[in-house]
């Protein structure tokens, strides 16, 4: 069902995101001193008194601003604006009404959507006084505390006074992706592409994400909500502190997620910093699919390149596209050598370029990444594997009497061996590599335990096999 909702707008630093977090009971907007933190709209579910609700957190907003990215948070906001049952408008108790305060109140009002007041920082009954200067803004008014919860209950009140109720909370998404990558190689742009919708302020300027921008995409049966994530930086590079929590945050809402769409600029190359953030998807055990973005800008450069040639060797004919992915790849995969699992796409974000390939790869990988192989079938496949090929000359013998799933998601495995020490890494990529010979597991990681046997007097491993073996 679609929910009402109740968008929350006001000029920077006044505590919109504080209320937002307030409403739905979490930390997803980031909320710091330092004003202008929100810019993307920040979508969020409720609920009060059984009546379920949609809240949209917004940019701080300075009405008619020309410049960059304040005329971008703007019109993110009048999207929301449009399709919203209430505005709440968040005005400071504690400086009083200010001019811009008064300017987007009548821009709302001449917009359709008088706002109701909520003039937060009202900590306690004995400042309610506080909220009198604001009448002069709408006559619907509330002293509040965002961050305390003063008079949040009275707002809810008149909020959700003609909502519907609604026994059964609305069903997740069946598939959480988070888009993750260094800052500017184009996962706003992509997310965009993906929604079918500027969901997103896409700039030029590196870093403009901060919060986490969720989008749900249904297509036919399935439905997809998508996490565009901040640019994670290098921890050089991030002084203020919006960027530092953003970065942290991040890596939070990797860790909802079951596949992490890694973008990394295809006209850049796979750097260094690149393979870092790879390194969180994989220690997070997120299935991972690699997105090499601007692929467009990729391939003009391979035919500038060959057009001119070079120096020493003169003319060279420009590299047809088959060509330049059959060298592109392999260096790929020697930089992130391990994420051997993972599928490469490759497209343009910004022309819509091989961007459909993606839900294909989606499905693929999350099927893979829920995927449950019954113990009769492993064991059977455990017969066909020569142990022998991955056990080193040095080592000892490695026998695996029994091997079952425990878990997915991501897929794990127990091993009941005869070895008192874990396996060796290299043993376990052979046993890796043979199980994704035999099972499609695209994309994800694969885990192995193993029940060691307890050292024992001599003869007693040949004890234990054969007691094993009768049970």
């Amino acid at each position: 069902m679609t929910l009402p909702s109740i968008v929350i707008v006001g000029r920077p630093n006044v505590g919109k995101s504080t209320l937002f977090n307030r409403l739905t009971g979490t930390r997803r907007s980031i909320v710091t001193n330092e004003p202008g933190i929100t810019r993307d709209r920040i979508y969020g579910n409720a609920h009060w008194e059984g009546r379920p609700f949609e809240v949209v957190d917004t940019g701080g907003i300075i009405p008619e601003e020309k410049a960059g990215i304040p005329a971008e948070i703007l019109r993110q906001a009048r999207v929301a604006i449009e399709g919203a049952a209430h505005v709440v408008q968040v005005v400071d108790g504690r400086t009083g009404p200010v001019a811009l305060d008064a300017e987007l109140a009548q821009l709302l009002r001449r917009a359709g959507h008088p706002p109701m007041i909520a003039v937060n920082k009202v900590d306690s009954p004995q400042q309610a006084d506080l909220a009198a200067p604001f009448y002069k803004l709408g006559s619907e008014v509330f002293p509040i505390s965002a961050e305390h919860g003063f008079g949040i209950d009275a707002l809810l009140d008149a909020l959700t006074a003609g909502f519907p109720r609604a026994e059964a909370p609305t069903a997740e998404p069946d598939i959480h992706i988070a888009i993750i990558g260094r800052p500017n190689v184009g996962k706003s742009t992509l997310l965009n592409r993906l929604a079918g919708a500027e969901r997103a302020i896409v700039s030029p300027e590196p870093g403009t994400t901060r919060d986490m921008v969720d989008t749900v995409v249904r297509r036919g049966d399935k439905s997809y909500r998508f996490l565009d994530t901040a640019g994670i930086r290098r921890k050089g590079k991030t002084r203020l502190i919006a960027e530092k929590l953003s970065v942290v945050m991040a890596r939070q809402h990797l860790e909802r997620a079951d596949i992490a769409l890694l973008v990394a600029d295809a006209s850049a190359g796979v750097t260094s910093h690149d393979a870092t953030i790879a390194g969180y998807a994989s220690e997070s055990g997120r299935s991972v699919i690699i997105v090499m973005n601007k692929w467009d800008l990729a391939r003009q450069a391979a035919a500038k390149a060959g057009r001119q040639g070079r120096p020493t060797t003169g003319k060279a004919a420009p590299l047809s596209p088959a060509k330049l992915l059959s060298k592109y790849e392999p260096m790929i995969r020697e930089k992130l050598k391990f994420l051997s699992y993972a599928p490469i796409v490759f497209l343009s974000a910004l022309t819509g370029e091989h961007t459909e390939k993606l839900y294909g790869l989606i499905d693929r990988v999350a099927a893979a990444r829920r995927r449950r192989i019954s113990t009769g079938e492993l064991n059977r496949w455990l017969k066909s594997v020569d142990l022998e090929r991955g056990t080193s000359p040095a080592s000892r013998e490695v026998k695996i009497y029994y091997i079952t799933q425990a878990s997915s998601s991501p897929p794990t495995f127990v091993l009941f061996t005869n070895q008192t020490r874990p396996l060796h890494f290299s043993y376990q990529r052979f046993l890796e590599n043979c199980l994704r010979a035999s099972f499609d597991f695209s994309g994800t990681p694969i885990r192995f335990t193993q029940r060691l046997k307890k050292s024992s007097s001599p003869g007693g491993e040949q004890h234990s096999a054969s007691k094993r073996r009768r049970s």
